[in-house]
């Protein structure tokens, strides 16, 4: 009798492995075809695996191991057994294409979608690990060898670059960019710090949306005649435009606005700047404290997930930022701790590739260290973390120390609105720590926040804590911000504050190796718990509502963000937000037995 030997694995390199096993953790992690449901647990020699079956007799079996953060179980080495003949697959061409036949006839498409997703996050990849060495070059010839030392929002950028090299806490395919090729990431995208020019469109005046007027714009942004377009200053107003957007996009824009026969595209282009983390958000280059955030005609963090600049999300920010204010000036203790950039300034043509915002960060920011906290787990130059850095230079070496202090203020700023009926989308790319030396020499922590036009806000909760201050429903264009109760601002709290600006720092400093992750999540834990124990602690007051519903809770929501942002349609998914389609995953904070974790 003689054997069959199993097909050869396909040759893969490092990045590629690296990648499946993020993709196949958030495939675990949201149950895609059934995955984490509908497999059995199976125990081999070198550990545990699950296998799913299809009721057809094709199987394939998944190796894992205890993870935690977000999913109970992550995929291993080797990645995918095929059971009919033995085969490992272990590239992105036979992994989702052998999960696509146990999903839904009606989904397969996506897994297409999604595969495709894959292979550009790859060719990302791959040209990040090809350029790494002469990215850290480039920043510390510009900035210098210590990133600590990097002050000011210039610098800040810096730390952009280096966080637009390291995965996303969650989503595995996010240093794709979908449809952009390898010389449009090198001129356009944040990982690679370049300068480029804006383009620019002459827009008529009664056709633009721009609250206080040409006045309100900032002192850099030209006038038609400085473009090349003598004669149409009285009449137009020039509209920034991402040079990845001219061509077919901007011409479908026109079209559909209107607009094809009475704006006049400058062939002049203008305004030096430099991509932020965001990368349709730009630092104007003379001016580092001026962000303009324009469209891109891309995606990113799934293919529905377009970076376009949906106009009501402008009057959404503006209103968010507004509330933010008059949250910090009735709470004494944030004020000078919780820092907004001014978002107040925007303009739009009525169409999401005809928008733009003005960004203005705080003034005094120079002699600072301006961090997002994206960065703290990316490598600076040296190859250390960047954590290790800032705990240096402003804790005394103490990597603890420092998120010791972030959490306590995080945690304290956003107890404090969801006691007022908010919860912000304050995620990892929206928050910055500010750091530097007070008058007495002591470390200076403070929070920068930006862009919260997706909060959700309990208005009821809202109106009896700010009275007449509070805005009016009708100040929010998207009718999703407004909730009747609080599970839209928990999941929101636990998926943004709770996972992605504390979880993931417990498990990525235990995975380096800084502490054990005990440790850490009992840091997570008690400075929440502290936080919500000055709220009210009553039947349904906020306080016993974070508590029930984070803390103590059996289960915590986690995003779906695969599903909902490419795998399944909106009629499949049910999501309402693409951004906000959860699925459960365990409560890393709840205590075990004995009082450990």
């Amino acid at each position: 009798m003689t054997t069959t030997a199993a097909p050869a694995a396909a040759e893969v390199d490092a990045d590629e492995s690296a990648l499946l096993l993020r993709v196949l953790g958030a495939l675990l992690r949201e149950d895609v075809a059934g995955l984490r449901t509908r497999s059995v647990p199976v125990q081999r020699p070198d550990g545990r695996w699950l296998r799913l079956a299809d009721g057809g007799g094709d199987a394939v079996l998944l190796p894992v191991v205890d993870d935690g953060f977000q999913c109970a179980d992550a995929a291993r080495q080797p990645l995918l057994l095929r059971e009919s003949d033995g085969a490992t697959l272990t590239s992105i061409e036979e992994v989702v294409g052998a999960l696509r036949e146990f999903a839904e006839p009606a989904d397969r498409g996506g897994f297409d979608d999604f595969q495709e997703e894959c292979r550009q996050t790859l060719a990302t990849m791959r040209l990040h690990t090809r350029t790494d060495d002469e990215t850290a070059a480039a920043l510390s010839e510009r900035h210098g060898p210590a990133v600590a030392d990097w002050t000011g929002p210039a610098a800040g950028l810096a730390h952009d670059t280096l966080a637009a090299r390291l995965d996303h806490p969650v989503y595995p395919t996010a240093r794709g960019r979908s449809g952009l090729d390898e010389a449009q990431l090198r001129a356009y995208a944040p990982e690679f710090h370049p300068a480029f020019e804006l383009r620019w469109l002459a827009v008529p005046q009664q056709d633009l949306t721009l609250p206080g007027g040409p006045a309100a714009l900032p002192a850099c942004w030209p006038t038609p005649a400085r473009l090349g377009l003598p004669g149409l200053d009285r009449s137009h107003i020039a509209l920034p435009v991402h040079p990845l957007s001219l061509g077919a996009p901007l011409r479908e824009a026109l079209r559909e606005s209107g607009l094809e026969d009475r704006a006049v595209l400058a062939d002049r282009p203008y305004l030096d700047v430099v991509p932020t983390l965001s990368m349709r958000t730009v630092a104007v280059c003379d001016d580092p404290g001026l962000h303009i955030k324009v469209p891109l005609a891309t995606a990113s963090l799934g293919l529905r997930n377009r970076r376009t600049i949906k106009p009501r999300t402008l009057v959404n920010g503006a209103t968010g930022q507004r509330l933010i204010e008059t949250v910090t000036a009735r709470e004494e203790r944030f004020r000078g701790r919780i820092l907004h950039a001014d978002e107040s300034t925007y303009l739009h043509a009525g169409h999401e590739l005809l928008a733009a915002l003005c960004r203005r960060y705080p003034a005094g920011l120079d002699a600072s260290a301006v961090v997002p906290m994206a960065a703290l787990l990316s490598r600076a130059p040296d190859g250390r973390l960047v954590v290790d850095h800032l705990a240096d230079r402003f804790y005394g070496g103490d990597p603890l120390a420092l998120l010791d202090a972030c959490l306590t203020l995080l945690f304290d700023w956003q107890t404090t609105l969801f006691g007022y009926g908010i919860a912000l989308e304050s995620h990892q790319q929206n928050i910055s720590l500010v750091l530097d030396r007070g008058t007495a020499g002591d470390t200076r922590l403070r929070l920068l926040l930006k862009d919260n036009d997706g909060p959700r806000i309990h208005h009821a909760r809202l109106s009896a804590t700010l009275g007449a201050d509070a805005p009016a429903p009708s100040d929010f264009t998207d009718p999703r911000i407004l909730a009747d109760g609080d599970r839209a601002l928990t999941d929101l709290f636990t998926t943004i504050t709770v996972h992605l600006c504390a979880g993931a720092y417990a498990f990525g400093l235990a995975r380096h190796g800084h502490a054990p992750l005990d440790t850490l999540l009992g840091l997570v834990r008690d400075r929440l718990a502290e936080a919500v124990a000055r709220l009210g602690s009553g039947p349904g007051e906020p306080g016993a509502v974070l508590r029930a519903q984070v803390l103590d809770a059996p289960s915590l929501p986690v995003k779906a963000m695969v599903s909902a942002g490419t795998l399944l349609s909106k009629e499949r998914s049910g999501a309402a937000d693409i951004n906000k389609h959860y699925t459960q995953g365990p409560n890393y904070l709840q205590r075990r037995a004995g009082g450990s974790r």
